[in-house]
């Protein structure tokens, strides 16, 4: 019986752990006392946005109801409609490859997010109000649980959006949902923007136009060449389909081009 207890009582712990994720309170299972950039942080200025896609709600983090620090919060059924206006704001170092409240790892390079409500995992277009950039992320975190935040964005989504250097903003997010997998291939049917990928930099001119005659010649494709400080930018494009532009790039990577990077406009 008291062995029973006891591991009930240790479930109980654990959940509440990954519950409070990012919470504000200190944790004796983090590396650190306080939250703070990374000190060597890799160029994340080319991160990609999140892709939403379809994915049931998951049963880590999607309990009904749950509390900290003394406040109890009910999450939501659907996310479906959803958008709010309010504070963002981020973490980083001190949560990074701890567990999230879904039970996945926190990877602060990923564009991923926290909120206290909505169920996991969840899409959602951020706004920064200050100066109008977007980005798209996966929220797969609970909090952030000071008072008048809405959302917690992963490093990578507050370098992209400028928040680092006030350390909050003024936002607006909204859900971006799917009901199932063929509204998914719907969306990229209907999808209008164009995409590119972005090959190398390159001042040698006629280095890279003679690239651009190759790779045209290869995978059937236009190039354009664009030139900015003394540098050629060659890229290959336009493709209307998002998924086919991500499987090139990664095609372009493995024939030799580790560099190669999408672009959407």
């Amino acid at each position: 019986m008291m062995q029973a207890k006891s591991t009930t009582w240790l479930v109980a712990i654990i959940v509440a752990l990954c519950i409070s994720a990012c919470s504000s309170s200190g944790g004796g299972r983090y590396d650190m006392a306080d939250d703070k950039a990374p000190s060597n942080a890799p160029d994340v200025t080319k991160v990609e946005d999140a892709h939403p896609r379809y994915e049931p709600y998951s049963r880590g983090g999607n309990k009904k109801n749950y509390t900290v620090l003394g406040k109890t919060y009910q999450v939501m059924d659907t996310g479906k409609g959803y958008q709010a206006t309010g504070i963002a704001s981020w973490y980083g170092s001190k949560f990074h490859g701890h567990l999230t409240s879904n039970g996945e790892t926190y990877d602060m390079y990923s564009m991923s997010a926290a909120h206290k409500t909505l169920p996991l995992p969840s899409y959602v277009r951020v706004t920064n109000l200050d100066n109008s950039k977007q980005v798209i992320v996966r929220v797969n975190d609970r909090g952030p649980f000071h008072e008048g935040r809405i959302i917690d964005l992963s490093y990578a989504a507050a370098h992209r959006l400028d928040v680092l250097k006030t350390g909050t903003a003024k936002v607006k997010i909204e859900v971006i949902y799917i009901d199932n997998p063929e509204s998914v291939a719907l969306a990229e049917l209907k999808e209008s923007k164009l995409h590119y990928i972005q090959v190398l930099a390159s001042s040698n001119k006629s280095k890279v136009e003679q690239l651009a005659k190759n790779l045209e010649s290869k995978y059937q494709l236009k190039t354009r060449l664009l030139s900015a400080n003394n540098l050629y930018k060659l890229q290959l494009g336009p493709i209307g389909q998002h998924q086919i532009a991500t499987k090139l790039n990664e095609k372009l990577k493995s024939d030799g081009y580790p560099q190669s990077y999408l672009i959407t406009e």
